[in-house]
């Protein structure tokens, strides 16, 4: 197996490719050098923390590749100062001159004439001077609280103390400070960073003293902080305490610019207890997730992709009654493709439909401001039954999850807080409503979370169905999860951490015996990681046993392709392109009965042993068509995917010879096409205008 840190380390290499590739526009390029800059931050918050704490608690296990602790961060250091001195050379040598030549220039203060000088000081003295405040470091290394992840100046100052003659303060630069200070100039948008500003008049702080010499610097806190649950007498508070411990947590990484002084350096070091294989010194400006922001620039549309609108597919009437046509046929959505518009509707229609007695849902991730959420207040308030599971624990989101429950709460919703010692990362929405012929269960199962933000950004799946059994087994896993109870027995979905992994073991197992018998067999996969042991032993002795398997996996992968002997019938891709690759999608030939699945978990450890999650089988023949489409229109891109070698390495896919395809623009097509297609349809059927009888 493929170590697990070093294969992700791989996938943002193949994000930084995206950024070095001058077949994509300019602020394309921008956009994921700046996604590459903001996967380091959270890989060093949470994988790097992660090391750091099981070394402190002397759990030096190897992993499954012999590595130990130590042996893992010794190669993250270094694959990661690699990393860095790519980006600063994408920076530098190829984005920046590109974009001066398109009029977005930086400026530094150097650059700026006398005018734009005094603009800047008055700007200085009129703002940040009054919401800049200066931190003193005390002679015995105590320091005030330093922001995880924000922008710093250090400075190093003499003073009269012979046995201290220098000591260091730190101008916090982060917060309501905007990064980029537009300047007027010729070109078509200047700017200058705010930290070169405060650097040049940073004296002002110190009129009476001497400053040596300045740098800016950031560091990066560990965030693997866990809640303990066994003793936990209130979730929501103990959260809270996470959350504060994360801001004083140890300091996983420092960085620094380059023309950080030694001395001022070996001073920043000392105050954070850094490693020298974890301090880097940025040859360039620090925090390049904040060039999101000229990525997004408006007015510069010409350097930016042209976007895809979303659609609406023809199974849906947003004008008609949803569970009408949920009745007549499932509805199966893709991401961003097709709206996420039909989601909300659905909830937002359950909200004021007076048939409509009960809704249970899952919350993991939700917007900022969520028509997620006021929904289910508004169903609350009118008299439905709401019981919600919003997981308190969703790293990084547990604030806003916490301001969510409270609302939920607030309105009369029945809130549960996840389950002890799992995080419950299912998605899926109930709705019971009363018809004619009885108690009807309308449910949508999802890939993703219930977040139209994300959704226009990720490739997810949705699934909308009131297939009885279905409406059964979601029914029995909400109540077991909101009960404490012992799930019943599931005819249909599966869940972790209940029975998962087993269930997809066995579905290889049987392609495997199909194929060992010279029976049809196959497998194709579309998962976000592929960590766990088992299932890729199983994986191994199918490939073994003559069963061709396609896997997409966009990020880690530890199973090692393509070995004679051991898998040299599997292949792996991954799809780097504008759309995040996040659904879940499998498929076996299971003797021609082409069973395919959706799913919230992918093949970790993680989400098969330690979180709530569901395996959702599709029955409609339509549906199961369209997700069979999506998944070999994945494998045929090659454009954007690069194939995994058995070295560990990733090589580009080439079309040199064969008719190009890029499978996210070919499935936005389609979804355009179709509903073209349907509305060509609709106007070529004529109704004739008749007089109503009285």
């Amino acid at each position: 197996m493929f170590n697990r840190e070093q294969s992700w380390l791989q996938f943002n290499q193949r994000v930084l490719g995206e950024a070095l590739d001058e077949s994509n526009v300019l602020l394309e390029r921008v956009k994921f050098l700046a996604i590459t800059a903001s996967n380091l931050d959270e890989f060093f918050m949470v994988r790097v923390g992660g090391l750091n704490i099981r070394i402190a608690q002397s759990n030096l296990k190897p992993d499954a590749c012999q590595l130990t602790p130590h042996q893992q961060l010794d190669l993250i250091s270094e694959q990661t100062h690699e990393m860095l001195a790519t980006q600063y050379t994408c920076f530098n040598h190829s984005l920046c001159p590109l974009l001066e030549n398109e009029g977005i220039k930086r400026l530094t203060i150097d650059d700026v004439s006398q005018e734009q000088h005094q603009r800047l000081s008055d700007l200085f003295d009129q703002d940040l001077f009054s919401v800049i405040s200066p931190l003193s470091v005390s002679s015995d290394g105590n320091l005030p609280l330093i922001g995880n992840q924000q922008l710093h100046l250090a400075l190093r100052i003499r003073q009269d103390d012979e046995q201290h003659p220098f000591r260091t303060a730190i101008l916090p630069i982060g917060g309501p400070t905007p990064r980029f200070i537009t300047v007027s100039a010729e070109e078509r948008h200047a700017f200058i960073l705010v930290e070169d500003v405060v650097a040049a008049f940073c004296q002002n702080y110190f009129p009476h003293e001497e400053v040596v010499d300045y740098a800016a610097f950031r560091i990066t806190r560990n965030a693997d902080m866990r809640v303990q649950e066994e003793v936990a007498a209130d979730l929501m508070e103990e959260m809270g305490h996470v959350l504060d411990e994360r801001k004083v947590s140890e300091c996983v990484r420092l960085e620094v610019a380059a023309s950080c002084s030694p001395e001022l350096l070996e001073s920043l070091q000392q105050l954070f207890a850094v490693p020298l294989g974890f301090t880097y010194s940025c040859d360039g400006p620090l925090d390049l997730k904040a060039w999101f922001q000229i990525a997004e620039m408006r007015g510069f549309e010409e350097l930016q992709i042209k976007p895809w609108p979303a659609v609406t597919p023809p199974q849906i009437d947003l004008g008609v009654n949803i569970f009408d046509q949920i009745k007549q046929n499932d509805i199966i959505l893709h991401h961003p493709f097709h709206s996420f518009d039909p989601v909300i509707a659905f909830l937002e229609t359950a909200a004021t439909d007076p048939h409509v007695l009960a809704i249970k849902q899952t919350l993991y991730r939700t917007s900022h401001q969520s028509p997620i959420i006021d929904a289910l207040v508004a169903a609350a308030e009118n008299g439905k039954s709401v019981t919600v599971i919003i997981e308190l624990k969703a790293r990084f989101d547990e604030a806003r999850n916490i301001v969510g429950a409270q609302r939920l709460e607030q309105a009369g919703v029945h809130v549960i807080y996840g389950v002890r010692g799992f995080k419950t990362h299912a998605k899926t929405l109930i709705v019971i409503r009363r018809e004619p012929q009885g108690i009807c269960r309308y449910i949508h199962f999802g890939t993703g979370n219930y977040n139209e933000a994300t959704a226009r950004l990720y490739t997810d799946i949705s699934l909308f169905t009131c297939d009885p059994v279905l409406g059964n087994d979601a029914i029995a896993f909400f109540n077991a999860v909101t009960g404490r109870t012992q799930p019943q027995r599931l005819d249909s979905l599966c869940m972790a951490p209940l029975g998962m992994r087993q269930r997809i073991l066995d579905l290889i197992a049987f392609e495997t015996k199909q194929a060992a018998t010279g029976k049809e067999s196959g497998i194709t996969a579309k998962l976000n990681s592929l960590v766990d042991p088992q299932i890729i032993k199983a994986l191994y002795n199918a490939s073994l046993a003559g069963v061709k398997i396609e896997l997409n996996v966009r990020g880690v992968c530890c199973l090692q392709p393509n070995v004679a002997g051991q898998s040299e019938n599997i292949r792996v891709i991954s799809i780097i392109d504008r759309l995040l690759e996040h659904s879940r999608i499998m498929h076996f030939v299971h003797a021609g009965e082409q069973r395919i699945f959706i799913s919230s978990a992918d093949w970790m450890p993680r989400n098969l042993d330690r979180r709530v999650e569901l395996l959702v089988p599709v029955h409609s023949q339509s549906c199961k068509d369209f997700l069979l489409d999506s998944l070999r229109s994945n494998m045929a891109d090659n454009q954007n995917s690069h194939e995994l070698q058995s070295t560990g390495n990733y090589k580009r896919i080439s079309a040199e010879g064969v008719t190009p395809h890029r499978s996210q623009q070919f499935l936005h097509q389609q979804a355009c096409d179709s509903v073209k297609q349907a509305q060509q349809t609709q106007s070529a059927n004529f109704v004739p205008h008749q007089r109503m009888k009285s």
